[in-house]
């Protein structure tokens, strides 16, 4: 792939559209959680008790989706509102004991999923060079993280 660009770039380009094609394939293989809904309950596990607003500006979604989405998490029981304790007026979302469950299984089936595709294709040299990558990625996403 010779595009002019420099060998950083072009390595980049070549990562950004592996690890995005690496992540669909699990989301579409494994997933048993709806993504918006995977994503809203990832973020209450990582950071606790959140308001509507807080989720839908995490996420990057209009109040009225984010709305919806807990409102459907609600329902199956993944998730409950309690009062604030900032503000009167307010509720928070907090994480059941099934949303975690939840959580888990959907992480669970894509860990599955994966490490089915790596001891059915890759050679154990292969698997060995695979082994550093994670570390990498860190390594890279903490210098874009600064």
């Amino acid at each position: 792939m010779t595009t002019g660009a420099e060998p950083e770039e072009e390595l980049a380009e070549r990562l950004r559209l592996s690890i995005g094609r690496l992540v669909r394939g699990t989301r579409t293989g494994a997933d048993t959680l709806p993504r918006t809904r995977s994503e809203a309950l990832g973020l209450l596990l990582r950071e606790g008790p959140r308001t509507i607003a807080q989720l839908a500006g995490h996420r990057g979604v209009k109040h009225q989706s984010m709305s919806r989405t807990v409102a459907e998490l609600e329902a199956l029981g993944l998730v409950e509102r309690q009062p604030s304790p900032d503000d009167g007026r307010a509720f928070v979302i907090t994480l059941t004991e099934a949303g975690a469950a939840a959580l888990d299984a959907d992480r669970q089936a894509r860990r599955r999923l994966l490490a089915t595709a790596i001891a059915e294709r890759l050679s154990p040299a292969e698997r060995e060079m695979l082994a550093v990558l994670p570390t990498l990625l860190d390594r890279l996403s903490a210098a874009m993280e600064q």
